[in-house]
């Protein structure tokens, strides 16, 4: 993440992850405070065995490009709508509106959560483990929906 204010939005990825079962690293790498922290962590991140990186930044948000422009490996952006922003509009357009040949894949504005689920789905093509991992989550997810329609007609 940007900046350790970004902790309340990010954590949301921290824990889906650990509730899937997949190991994950969490630190606190700015583009424009810590340029050379920036370009290390991201060239080292292959060779440390991470698979796919969360980036979340607010702002200006050009932490996920920048990483992207930096490692082969996939990059998660998540625009967090920090108290310099302009709604979230900025961080969201400044991940999403990547030039050709260095994508980073979106989601909504602090859906950090979200973005850890995507990560274990990309994970989930080599590992079986997680493939039922995530396919238990999301019936769990079902059956919270289900319980809510149910109980909704009750009180109908």
């Amino acid at each position: 993440m940007g900046s350790k204010s970004d902790l309340a939005v990010m954590q949301d990825a921290a824990d889906v992850l650990k509730e899937l079962g997949v190991d994950y690293e969490i630190t606190v790498v700015s583009a424009h405070r810590t340029p050379d922290r920036m370009f290390s962590y991201a060239r080292a991140a292959a060779d440390r065995g991470l698979k796919v990186i969360i980036a979340g930044a607010g702002g200006a948000a050009h932490l996920p490009g920048m990483v992207a422009s930096l490692t082969h490996l996939p990059v998660i952006g998540v625009p967090v709508k920090s108290s310099n922003s302009i709604d979230g509009w900025d961080s969201i357009l400044s991940i999403l509106q990547m030039p050709n040949g260095i994508p980073v894949a979106t989601v909504a504005l602090n859906a950090a959560k979200n973005a850890g689920i995507l990560a274990a789905q990309i994970l989930s093509t080599a590992d079986e483990f997680l493939v039922q991992n995530l396919i238990k989550y999301k019936e769990d997810l079902k059956k919270k929906v289900e319980q809510s329609a149910e109980e909704m007609s009750k009180d109908l």
